[in-house]
């Protein structure tokens, strides 16, 4: 059974959009996927919009994200919770092989993960230090995956980069979205 964490930034979550949620999510998910664990699902406000972000964390260890916004707040649900279904259908026979090759969960090591203030003042202007000031720190995590895998958890996420440590050698690896559409990989330990 699935875990639930539907909330809403200043707005306030009523029994039946949350009851619809879950029964929607349910069915979605359990097409494609046998085993989620917990689904993350946020709403908010933009302007005159809805929008809706979803995250289900499946048990091997992939993360599949969405996103949604609409003038109602049951089709802001309803555009992210298809736009899952679509991922989930384009990787549903990579995700079952995932699911089948794979005997153990994906492993994740710690990291910490930094947010640093951006640059102030005109572009042309010498910065005072190359020293970056940190303004928040945060825990990650970085999954052990294959190459394909981690291509298809950056898709699944909907991310533009995904960090990850190689299996074949536990390296730190990257997999990118390049302009041209394409995805680009980055191994140190092959240079």
């Amino acid at each position: 059974m699935m875990r639930y964490q539907i909330s809403g930034k200043q707005m306030d979550i009523g029994d039946a959009l949350q009851t619809h949620v879950k029964s929607e999510l349910d069915e979605t998910v359990s097409k494609y996927a046998q085993r989620p664990t917990e689904a993350v699902v946020v709403f908010s406000r933009n302007a005159h919009e809805f929008v809706c972000e979803a995250t289900v964390h499946l048990a091997t260890g992939i993360n599949v994200s969405a996103r949604g916004h609409s003038t109602e707040v049951y089709a802001a649900f309803e555009g992210c919770r298809e736009k899952m279904d679509k991922q989930l259908r384009r990787y549903k026979r990579r995700l079952r092989d995932h699911q089948h090759k794979r005997e153990e969960p994906v492993e994740f090591a710690g990291a910490s993960a930094y947010i640093l203030a951006a640059s102030e003042g005109a572009d042309d202007a010498e910065p005072d230090s190359l020293q970056p000031m940190i303004i928040a720190e945060m825990e990650t995590r970085i999954p052990q995956l294959s190459v394909g895998e981690a291509v298809m958890q950056m898709e699944l996420a909907g991310a533009n980069l995904l960090v990850f440590r190689n299996e074949k050698h536990r390296g730190v690896n990257v997999v990118y979205r390049r302009d041209d559409g394409n995805v680009g990989w980055i191994d140190p330990a092959h240079t």
